[in-house]
């Protein structure tokens, strides 16, 4: 038998070793050092390779693995410890916004296929393998969500909610060569991204308690560059808070200053809450009827597709200064990455066809109720916590152990968690998470000389339950 194997958790382990192999144990990984900054607890981030301790080493095959089958049985039990880990980690998600409640058995089918969308969706490749009939499909059911005609946008599905971002800013700065881009300091870090990759004059504009853009200060940096055009990333739901911006006071705003409609270009971010705000009621809306260039959206958050995967939607006019020619696809490419995966389409058409407009009002509804219900316990319990009016987004006290924050996949900045209240994360969960957060803050602050983190700067005096504004 071959000694071949792998690196699990920092251990060589051979196929000698299969018989103490345990294909359903849950691989523990190893926490980076805590260090404190400024009084705050934070994640030191080391540059360079940190997962060697749970890499899984590629090997050749032995010329006898056919006839043995020792190889596949050593890799069936890598992936079925692998599928263990996989559970546990979803028990205990909470920091981070997708949609783990999904079924999709009856595409599994297509999986045997590689399915590519290359090149423009509305225009057929000399690649007969593609998903196009479903792509433009779905992005019809965008256009009409946000008030587009079918004959006014373009658009397609891009592999990412980032790639959103990087399209629509780079659909602005072909607009407008010369534009600067405003974003709130609290914008996805997708859209500084953008800004350094296109060599962009960038201005962070300052942002409400609530993490909305600050007006105020968004028209003071206008007027001071008055005489070049405005490209504006406006939030809807930002990444920490899940703040929205006022995207018709930013219009008002940019009026004021003297911004004829022709002078700047709006992108809406819209990665988690775009598709759940025109489901909330008396919330803003997002639409093409007011004068914004493009909006995105995630695919694999709200909506809960299994592979990372997002929406783009633009104005047709825009689109021109970016398509190209491309005689080896005997089709045009406005895209950003080219291929595109062919199997997102599908998953997403399948969903939409599935809930339609009253699921995911549904589902909007459900999540709204139980980040209310999150956010009552925790202030109940006397543990700083805020939620914003239109977000299914639950800010609160960062957690002392680290351990605890590993284990529920928490999202920190500074002094602050987070936690996504998505259609998956039911009222059990989130008692069981509750359960555990107090009975460790009853360990962590037993010591009265260590006292819990103050978070009015962070979230305001009114939702902060520190010693003193308690």
């Amino acid at each position: 038998m071959s000694l071949n194997g792998s690196l699990v958790n920092g251990k060589h382990v051979t196929r000698a070793d299969e018989k103490a192999f345990d294909p359903t144990a849950v691989v523990p990984e190893e926490v980076p050092p805590v260090v404190d900054s400024n009084g705050e607890h934070a994640r030191e981030i080391v540059l360079g390779k940190n997962v060697h301790t749970t890499c899984l080493e590629v090997t050749e095959p032995d010329a006898d693995d056919e006839s043995t089958g020792d190889k596949e049985a050593h890799m069936a039990s890598v992936l079925a410890r692998y599928r263990k880990t996989l559970l546990e980690r979803t028990k205990h998600h909470l920091g981070y916004p997708y949609n783990l409640d999904f079924d999709y058995g009856a595409l599994g089918q297509l999986q045997h296929f590689s399915i590519n969308n290359l090149g423009d969706p509305f225009i057929e490749s000399n690649y007969g393998v593609h998903s196009r009939q479903f792509e433009v499909g779905v992005l019809d059911w965008f256009a009409r969500l946000w008030e587009i005609e079918r004959d006014d946008y373009w658009g397609y599905i891009t592999n990412c909610g980032t790639e959103g971002n990087l399209h629509g800013i780079l659909v602005g700065r072909e607009v407008f060569p010369d534009g600067v881009l405003y974003g709130s300091k609290e914008c996805h870090y997708s859209v500084f991204k953008a800004a350094r990759m296109y060599r962009m004059e960038c201005v962070k504009v300052g942002t409400l308690i609530t993490g909305e853009i600050d007006c105020t200060d968004f028209k003071a940096k206008l007027l001071q560059n008055k005489d070049k055009p405005a490209i504006i990333n406006v939030n809807i739901g930002t990444t920490v808070k899940g703040a929205v911006d006022d995207l018709d006071l930013v219009i008002q705003t940019l009026e004021e200053c003297g911004f004829s409609h022709d002078r700047f270009y709006i992108h809406c971010d819209g990665a988690l809450f775009g598709l759940m705000m025109p489901f909330v009621k008396k919330a803003p809306k997002v639409s093409f009827k007011k004068p914004i260039g493009s909006v995105s959206v995630s695919g694999h958050k709200f909506v809960g597709c299994p592979m990372p995967c997002g929406v783009q939607i633009t104005r047709l006019r825009h689109i021109n200064a970016l398509s190209s020619n491309v005689e080896y696809l005997a089709s045009r490419d406005a895209t950003i990455m080219g291929s595109r995966n062919g199997h997102a389409p599908i998953f997403l058409w399948y969903t939409l066809n599935r809930k339609g407009y009253k699921g995911f009002q549904k589902e909007v509804q459900k999540c709204l109720r139980n980040a209310h219900y999150l956010k009552g316990r925790l202030r109940d319990a006397g543990i700083s916590a805020m939620l914003n009016e239109l977000s299914s987004t639950v800010v609160f006290e960062r957690p002392r152990d680290e351990e605890f924050v590993r284990r529920w996949q928490l999202a920190c900045e500074g002094n602050m968690a987070h936690i996504v209240v998505m259609p998956n994360v039911t009222i059990e969960k989130l008692d069981y998470f509750l359960n555990e957060l107090i009975q460790g803050r009853s360990i962590w602050y037993k010591d009265e000389k260590v006292r819990p983190p103050c978070l009015a700067v962070d979230i305001g005096s009114h939702n902060c339950s520190c010693a003193l504004h308690k």
